[in-house]
């Protein structure tokens, strides 16, 4: 069964009777020949009952229905907003909430301590705090979902090593705009092929016009920086790539919170999971870490756990709600407030040639959202 198909069969288990049988005639071929459908229906209402996915039972026996599950009915209230109006509004206050929460996280990886172990410990932190939320609280996930964690914790690795390869060589001013201005181009792209979504001529105009203005920035930032130039050619390539990954990861990932009935799982699970990877891989970095920097490091680290909760949360639920190209362009937003947040912690200045370069990326952004 297609995601779309998987999406309307689990809203199949919110609507009364008549409602759904509507919504078979609709979409007639959605049901497989052997019960799909109506199998996935009623394994998530049994999910929502409580009466399976809860390998822990509490109690003698006694099972946790859904009402009594925290984060039950949030969890069937954005089920029932996809493919609404208020569903793509909500998508759109998501984007714009990640755009400034990735650009406050960049911020924090890329601060005075080492970006490797900056990035291990907000993993580390968020992947702990996610353990009990995975195990005890949300649907446990359908068997079909852990191939598709195991591919997503591939890729996140992969970017995280990009990423922070990208922030050790380049300043943040001039690698931060690169990675998110190749990163949507990628992300639709992307879309087109795993989703079938499709941009009106207006939309791919709007996509230009952003992707002029981040790269502009990222030019206009090189040629007045002055930190770590010798190793900015070799900074400048990792951030493509590393743009390349954040649109697969955005893509990949989008296909996953649409495989799952509730789309909490999915975010538990995913934290939970990756953050596994890269305190294991900086196992050695720690021990050359003074213990006076400790304290200060962690600290970083659990308050970019709880950045990284709401902004991929934030994208994530906007890609299940809305379309994924466009809740990808919108997160790119992220540069201007990257502009704005070392305009007004880092002191840096912002003259009339960036504010214009800021202002083309919110105009971009503008047109791809009002296009549509």
């Amino acid at each position: 069964m297609c995601p779309e198909a998987r999406r309307r069969a689990v809203r199949l288990a919110l609507k009364p009777d008549d409602a759904a049988e509507s919504d078979r005639q609709q979409h007639p071929h959605d049901d497989d020949g052997k019960g799909r459908r109506g199998e996935l229906r009623r394994e998530f209402l049994r999910q929502r009952r409580g009466e399976i996915h809860d390998p822990f039972p509490l109690g003698q026996g006694e099972r946790p229905t859904r009402a009594e599950v925290p984060g039950a009915g949030m969890s069937e209230w954005l089920l029932s907003l996809e493919g609404t109006a208020a569903g793509k509004d909500a998508a759109l206050a998501l984007a714009l909430l990640a755009a400034f929460l990735h650009a406050l996280f960049g911020a924090l990886q890329k601060g005075r301590h080492d970006p490797w172990l900056s990035r291990a410990a907000i993993d580390a932190s968020y992947g702990l705090i996610a353990m009990p939320f995975a195990l005890f609280v949300v649907p446990w996930p359908e068997p079909h979902m852990w191939p598709i964690f195991a591919g997503a914790f591939v890729i996140h690795a992969g970017y995280k090593l990009a990423q922070a390869a990208t922030y050790s060589r380049g300043a943040y001013a001039v690698v931060y705009p690169v990675v998110r201005g190749t990163g949507p181009l990628f992300a639709v792209i992307g879309a087109g092929l795993v989703f079938g979504e499709h941009f009106t001529p207006g939309q791919w105009a709007g996509v230009f016009v952003l992707v002029a203005g981040i790269l502009g920035l990222a030019v206009y930032n090189l040629r007045t920086v002055t930190v770590d130039r010798d190793t900015m050619v070799p900074a400048l390539m990792l951030a493509v790539l590393t743009g390349a990954f954040v649109a697969l990861y955005t893509t990949y990932d989008a296909y996953g919170i649409r495989s799952t009935a509730d789309p909490f799982t999915f975010l538990a699970w995913f934290f939970f999971i990756d953050g596994v990877f890269m305190p294991v891989y900086t196992f050695r970095r720690w021990r050359q870490v003074p213990s006076s920097e400790l304290v200060p490091l962690l600290k970083r680290g659990v308050i970019g756990a709880f950045v990284a909760y709401f902004s991929f949360g934030a994208i994530m639920l906007a890609t299940r709600l809305d379309k994924v190209g466009e809740a990808a362009v919108l997160r790119e937003t992220s540069t201007v407030f990257a502009a704005l947040i070392a305009w007004a912690v880092l002191g840096e200045k912002v003259g009339p040639r960036r504010l214009a370069l800021m202002s083309l990326i919110a105009a971009g952004a503008v047109i791809v959202e009002f296009a549509g």
